[in-house]
Order: structure tokens, then C-alpha cells, then sequence
């Protein structure tokens, strides 16, 4: 099959604070974070610099920065591509991703407020809709903003830049398996986190943040990589 890769990159709100080089990095890792790059997808300097609209110059500084953070996998033929899922480094992404945001959540309770509560119960509501009207995109952007939010609240927290590093590795195969959210997903893990936080309980926050990642993706994401089902 012949022709070119066609890549979506979304568009970021400018930030005036940025500079050029910093915005484009965080433009391709937000793609490739919210999954709208599938695994497998191969890529090409000019491709990523067409795709958004610049010079491959500052392209290839992000691409060196996200190749190092294991977004980006550069092939012996000075091609790129963004790496293919296997089971053992899914286990592995999914206990980690346990572990990270199950000690953030706990951390963060004993900062918590009604405020924020609020906060997160109308992103919580968002996603519902998104839900509902199947856009998954969109539904991906407000999950990880509501955990965000949460783990975030923790004023010392250090943990972010690591979970965040596990949803870029995640994001692209996250992507194929979040449409199967509805079989695998049968109870809805952020009212439990919401429940937990209004009860200030710091053991069920922590059994509903664990039980959230791995109804919503473990259990799906083995069964594509197991059985081949997209």
C-alpha cells in the first residue's frame, strides 16, 4: 500500500509563556498522550511537520525529547514510529500505573475540599456525556484531566511527571481499547472516587482509583492483545 501516513495532531491553546520549541513538543505529546497516533503508525519528519503546520526543525527536537520518554521509536532507517503494544510491557504499564495513582490518591485526600470536589464531579458529568455521544477523544482529554485535578491537589506531590510518562506510553493503545469501555466498565469507578473523597475514606479511594484503571483499560486492553479483537 502506497501514499502517505496521514497524522492527527490536535491543536493546543496557545501559551504565551511557551516558547516555540516547548509548544510543538507539548502538541505531539499530547497526541500520542490521548491516543489519536495508533501503535504501529509510522512516521516521518516531514510528515510531523506538515501535520502541524511547520518547519521540521523544531519537530525534531520534540521528536528527540519524546523518543527518549519512549513515545517515539526511531527504526534503523532513520524512520519513526510510534511503538506497538505487546502483553509482558502492558502488565507492566498497567501496575505501574496502579501504584503511581493509588499513592497520589491517598496523598491528595487529606487536601481535598468541597471546591474541588465539585470541580471534579462536573468533569465526571462531562465525561458522561462524552460517553454518550461516543466521543472518545474527548472522553480520554477529561479522564485524565479529572485524575489530574486530583492527584494535583497534593501540593507536594512529585508523582505527576512519572504517571504522566505511563499515560504517554499508554496513550496510543489506550486509544484502541477505550471504545470497548462499555463492556468491560460496568460500574462507574469515579462515583466511588467521588463517594470516597466526599467521605474523606481513604481506603475506599484507594480501592476505587485501583479498580477504575483496571476496569478501564487492564481488562480490555489484555483481551486485544490476547485474542487480536479491536
Amino acid at each position: 500500500m502506497t501514499g502517505k501516513t496521514i497524522v492527527n495532531i490536535p491543536e493546543l491553546p496557545a501559551d504565551e509563556d511557551t516558547t516555540g520549541q516547548e509548544s510543538v513538543y507539548a502538541r505531539l505529546r499530547h497526541a500520542i498522550m490521548i491516543g489519536t497516533i495508533e501503535p504501529g503508525t509510522n512516521l516521518t519528519m516531514r510528515g510531523l511537520a506538515d501535520a502541524m503546520g511547520l518547519s521540521p526543525t523544531p519537530v525534531r527536537e520534540a521528536v528527540r525529547r519524546l523518543n527518549s520518554e519512549n513515545a517515539i521509536e526511531i527504526l534503523p532507517n532513520r524512520r519513526m514510529a510510534i511503538p506497538e503494544m505487546t502483553l509482558g510491557r502492558f502488565e507492566e504499564l498497567v501496575a505501574l500505573r496502579v501504584t503511581l495513582e493509588v499513592h497520589a490518591a491517598e496523598r491528595a485526600l487529606p487536601y481535598i475540599s468541597d471546591i474541588v470536589i465539585e470541580k471534579l464531579q462536573s468533569l465526571d458529568d462531562r465525561m458522561d456525556e462524552a460517553l454518550r455521544d461516543e466521543n472518545l477523544d474527548k472522553l480520554t482529554v477529561l479522564n485524565q484531566r479529572f485524575h489530574r485535578m486530583l492527584y494535583c491537589v497534593n501540593p507536594h506531590q512529585v508523582s505527576m511527571p512519572a504517571i504522566e510518562s505511563v499515560w504517554l506510553q499508554l496513550g496510543p493503545f489506550q486509544r484502541q481499547v477505550v471504545k470497548r469501555v462499555k463492556e468491560f466498565y460496568k460500574v462507574d469507578r469515579h462515583k466511588e472516587i467521588l463517594s470516597a473523597l466526599k467521605a474523606r475514606d481513604v481506603a475506599a479511594l484507594m480501592i476505587a482509583t485501583e479498580s477504575d484503571i483496571r476496569e478501564g483499560i487492564s481488562r480490555s486492553g489484555r483481551r486485544v492483545l490476547t485474542d487480536g479483537r479491536g
